[in-house]
């Protein structure tokens, strides 16, 4: 399934940086695109919900700065695993933590030396193309309306169990887009350079489709 894999080899590692809002459906993409060019795979809104679950765990209040950044500093691979990330709840205190400088920062160095790897990485998440890997080949910001978001992370999450509710999810995403756009540390938005792929209308293969084009596009640029 690897596309032109002569061509990865000939310009050195293929870098794919996907930024965008919750439930647009950058992390579907990642994964795919990951698995179609035979590249390692980076969510790394994971690694904001391991310091949020940390601090759970801990008992600390997710407020707390000082400990959010040990918690950042101190972080291992193997705590991504925990399944208890994938919950609603870890996205919204996800976002929370994230606002912190001192997380960011220490969580920067980490992403970077993933992406560092001989063949390339494909990373996700909301600074990728303006912070973590500014000089990534290919840059894509994925959107897609709030209500079109909602929809799709209340089948996920009723397709796992959970109870919850359309209005409910639609008023996290909205808070979660203003927090994220609005913070000091590296805000949500579009690298200068990246492509922006709006999904709202686009099933799971049609998106893919597009995200393919467009990385051979800028593969061949």
């Amino acid at each position: 399934m690897i596309s032109d894999d002569s061509a990865v080899q000939r310009n050195g590692p293929l870098v794919i940086a996907i930024d965008g809002p919750a439930a647009s459906g950058k992390g579907t993409l990642a994964k795919r695109l990951a698995l179609h060019y035979g590249l390692p795979h980076l969510d790394t809104g994971l690694l904001y919900r391991a310091v949020a679950l940390t601090l759970i765990d801990e008992g600390t209040d997710l407020d707390d700065t000082a400990a959010a950044a040990r918690a950042a500093s101190a972080l291992s691979a193997e705590r991504l695993s925990d399944p208890r990330l994938r919950e609603r709840a870890m996205g919204e205190a996800a976002s929370r933590v994230s606002s912190v400088p001192e997380v960011r920062a220490a969580l920067l160095s980490w992403q970077r030396r993933f992406a560092e790897g001989a063949e390339g990485a494909v990373l996700d998440g909301r600074d990728i193309g303006t912070v973590v890997c500014p000089e990534a080949r290919v840059k894509l910001f994925i959107i897609a309306a709030p209500e079109e978001r909602a929809r799709r992370r209340h089948r996920e999450l009723l397709g796992r169990g959970e109870e919850t509710t359309l209005a409910a999810i639609l008023a996290d995403i909205r808070a979660r887009d203003a927090r994220d756009s609005s913070r000091a540390a590296a805000p949500l938005k579009a690298a200068e350079d990246a492509v922006v792929l709006d999904t709202t209308e686009l099933d799971a293969e049609a998106a893919f489709a597009e995200a393919v084009a467009i990385v051979e596009r800028l593969k061949a640029a």
